[in-house]
């Protein structure tokens, strides 16, 4: 009688096929995240009236060539701009000739930064008791070789995403503007208490009951072998 040895080619053409899927799929994803690299804005506290430290963060280069350069255009709506000293990066301040206040931020890269690398500057602002809910940052991104102007500003009901080169933007919180300074840059949030792990408690719970069951079978082989 022959005997049937069950082959491992089944498994390895499954794991080839496997492969292959995530590697398309990879493939889907890497180009819309290639496509959506841009200079992005992220604040701390957005409230009108109070301050905030904002962080620019950029990457991929114009056509993978290296960053020099960030330009960036402060809008109306700042009563102050303070750009952070930052190791490797020297900053030039440009001024409005009428009101003395900040236009203009340029930082410059000591050595360029490699395209494949993400890398921040910062600034610290006050927003204005009366500055707009959405303020934008237009950013020129300088290169070794070319630029790339982020500078387009959504119209009314526009998805940013839509635009090719979306101006950094920072929405201050609505729920707070019009005078609530305690959430100032820097301010400490309230910590949350952390919450309870369900996993320990299910463990314990299952490793209890298998126990009983346990005790419960060996009196019962007890009892049996006491009678026989």
């Amino acid at each position: 009688m022959s005997l049937s040895i069950p082959t491992r080619r089944p498994l390895r053409r499954s794991l080839i096929a496997a492969s292959g899927g995530a590697l398309a799929a990879g493939l889907v994803l890497a180009a819309p995240l290639a496509a959506s690299a841009h200079v992005t804005v992220t604040p701390d506290a957005p409230v009108a009236g109070g301050y905030d430290v904002l962080t620019f963060a950029f990457s991929h280069g114009y056509d993978g060539s290296p960053t020099t350069a960030l330009r960036i255009d402060v809008p109306d709506g700042l009563d102050s701009v303070s750009p952070t000293l930052q190791p490797g990066w020297t900053i030039d301040v440009e001024r409005d000739a009428a009101d003395g206040l900040v236009s203009r931020v340029v930082y410059t890269a000591n050595e360029p930064v490699p395209s494949d690398l993400r890398a921040t500057v910062e600034l610290g602002v006050k927003y204005a008791d009366d500055a707009p809910v959405t303020l934008a940052f237009p950013v020129e991104q300088v290169c070794s070789e070319g630029a790339v102007s982020w500078s387009e500003i959504p119209e009314d009901g526009q998805d940013p995403h839509e635009l090719d080169s979306p101006a950094p933007t920072v929405t201050l919180d609505a729920a707070a503007a019009g005078g609530d300074h305690a959430h100032a840059a820097g301010a400490e949030a309230p910590v949350a208490a952390p919450a309870s792990d369900p996993l320990p408690v299910a463990l314990g719970a299952g490793g209890l009951a298998a126990g009983i069951a346990a005790l419960v079978v060996s009196v019962l082989a007890w009892r049996r072998s006491a009678r026989g």
